[in-house]
């Protein structure tokens, strides 16, 4: 009886929830967006997910229903199911779970890591180019590489890092259709979703998608921003909606009038609910944390578009999840990356003998740099800081996010140099680039390195001139990759650079292993560093001392 009583209660917790309807997207000029499972399946899908019926919530956000939603919605209002294990015996006999994710890795392997990183690309290969009828996979055109483990379909700025090694592996059939799946995700949505799930389509992740366009013209890409400049442009567009007669001080959605009126960005999602794939973890956090939740879901969401999910850079007290406070801080990376978008759109147009394009996009990068130099470089720390808007201050805590005015070329030789010395003195362990100095539970802090931001940092390094520090990190980063490879077979994720022997950890799920960045990264310095390719301990790359 009392157990019967748990599924009103969950109706009325799952009513009192943001309106689905109210909090979804608008739809793009392109297309409407395919609704997301908890709109689906709505009362049905909170159970589930409460009831942590599976052991990852992505779980039944991936799951794919064998009927239509409203036939099955009837049958869970008719049935009833009573228990936890009635419920999984109602959904196992609705839905059809993705199978568990296969290991990549082999303990104990003695074989070449670029044999086996060559190997993995036909393994993390996908071709989808339909989705079973009320999926939330989103289908493609071509095939395309994703992460591993979890991580089913494909994901945004993780591609570009992937991207670095098929090039050296001579994939470059892979490379070229996944720029061509980007470039329809755009035509197709008004934007490139987080993933290719219907639950991302609320948001975006860091706008690398011009950074891709190059590596296919390597030895001319403002010829290649020329042939995706409409894609290019549309994407621009997105991040910077509702910019046009802003008042200072005021945000739309990605953008941030500054006190002086100078356009910044931020990270945001269209959507104030919990994430269908961390459902559960959103909505238990919201009814422990004391805030409004519809504002608590948004900076979650918007800490997922950064990537950084999630990281100290936007908790306001570090140790507590529920300070997150990810819409009030405009980021260095997101500006960085989207002055570069800007100067490859300068470029293409440039390339098309297009003028007044050509003027107005050199003048908001211009805009950009200028606003980027007033409100987050910062002289005394010697380092590009985050900038919390709302209060008018910067973030005093340095993350390796500084280093990306330097991969695009934004900062000045004497600015490179602070940053330079500011990370080889916070940032650079024995392993490699760490993402903050602090040490909490959130995965994007201490002791945790992650593949992107150590090609980052070396990409940016080098072009300043400090090629030393670029290959001291590069070589400690192949160090710690080739250890946890000897000794599991595996390359994962992340990795903990200080103690150089393991995966990283922290954060919602267990480190994974496949893994499309580390493998891209990795393949990259092999094929930039070969004289340091093959170490395994950090002590081998002492000779590489940081100037």
């Amino acid at each position: 009886m009392r157990s019967r009583l748990l599924l009103p209660i969950g109706l009325a917790l799952w009513l009192s929830l943001p309106s689905a309807a109210a909090s979804r997207p608008k739809p793009s000029p392109a297309a409407a967006s395919p609704p997301s499972p908890h709109v689906l399946f709505k009362e049905l899908y909170f159970a589930v997910q409460m009831a942590h019926l599976f052991g990852d919530s992505k779980n039944f956000a991936d799951a794919v229903p064998t009927s239509a939603p409203a036939e099955i919605l009837a049958r869970y209002r008719k049935d009833r199911p009573d228990s936890p294990a009635a419920l999984k015996a109602f959904v196992l006999g609705q839905f059809s779970l993705p199978p568990e994710p296969a290991s990549a890795g082999v303990p104990g392997v003695q074989g070449p890591v670029t044999v086996h990183i060559d190997t993995l690309w036909g393994q993390l290969s996908r071709t989808v180019a339909s989705a079973p009828p009320f999926s939330s996979l989103l289908p493609l055109p071509e095939p395309f590489v994703v992460p591993g483990g979890r991580f089913r379909e494909l994901y945004y700025w993780d591609s570009y890092f992937t991207m670095l090694g098929l090039a050296k592996s001579g994939r470059r059939d892979l490379l070229e259709s996944m720029v061509r799946d980007f470039a329809y995700l755009i035509d197709t949505y008004g934007h490139v979703p987080n993933g290719t799930r219907t639950y991302y389509l609320s948001r975006s992740q860091p706008p690398f998608f011009y950074a891709m366009v190059e590596l296919l013209g390597s030895n001319d890409p403002a010829a290649a921003d020329a042939r995706y400049l409409p894609q290019l442009r549309r994407e621009y567009a997105f991040w910077m909606q509702g910019a046009a007669g802003m008042r200072a001080g005021t945000a739309h959605r990605r953008v941030v009038a500054m006190p002086d009126g100078a356009i910044l960005n931020r990270y945001w999602d269209d959507a104030d609910t919990p994430r269908d794939e961390s459902y559960r973890e959103d909505v238990e956090l919201a009814r422990s944390s004391g805030r409004p939740s519809r504002q608590l879901y948004r900076d979650l969401r918007a800490a997922a578009e950064s990537g950084w999910d999630f990281s100290s850079r936007w908790l306001a007290d570090p140790s507590k999840l529920a300070s997150i406070r990810t819409t009030e801080i405009i980021p260095a990376d997101l500006n960085s990356l989207l002055f570069g978008l800007e100067r490859a759109i300068m470029a293409g147009c440039e390339r098309l003998h297009d003028e007044p394009c050509r003027k107005e996009f050199r003048r908001r990068s211009t805009m950009r740099h200028e606003a980027v130099n007033q409100y987050l470089w910062n002289p005394s720390a010697k380092s590009y800081l985050d900038y919390r808007w709302t209060r008018r201050v910067p973030v005093q805590r340095v993350s390796a996010a500084t280093l990306y005015p330097l991969f695009v070329g934004l900062a000045s030789r004497a600015q490179a140099d602070g940053v330079a010395a500011t990370v080889s003195r916070e940032l650079l362990k024995e392993g490699g680039i760490e993402a903050t100095p602090l040490l909490t539970h959130q995965q994007w802090d201490a002791p945790n390195g992650w593949a992107p931001l150590q090609w980052i940092a070396i990409s940016g390094l080098h072009a300043y001139g400090h090629a030393a520090m670029a290959e001291s990190i590069a070589c400690r980063w192949m160090a710690s990759v080739n250890r946890v490879y000897r000794e599991s077979g595996k390359l994962v994720e992340k990795y903990d650079v200080l103690a150089t022997n393991r995966p990283g950890g922290g954060g919602e799920y267990p480190t994974q292993d496949g893994f499309g960045w580390t493998n891209g990264v990795m393949r990259r310095l092999m094929a930039d560093y070969p004289a340091d390719a093959d170490y395994t301990s950090s002590t081998q790359c002492a000779k590489l001392a940081p100037e």
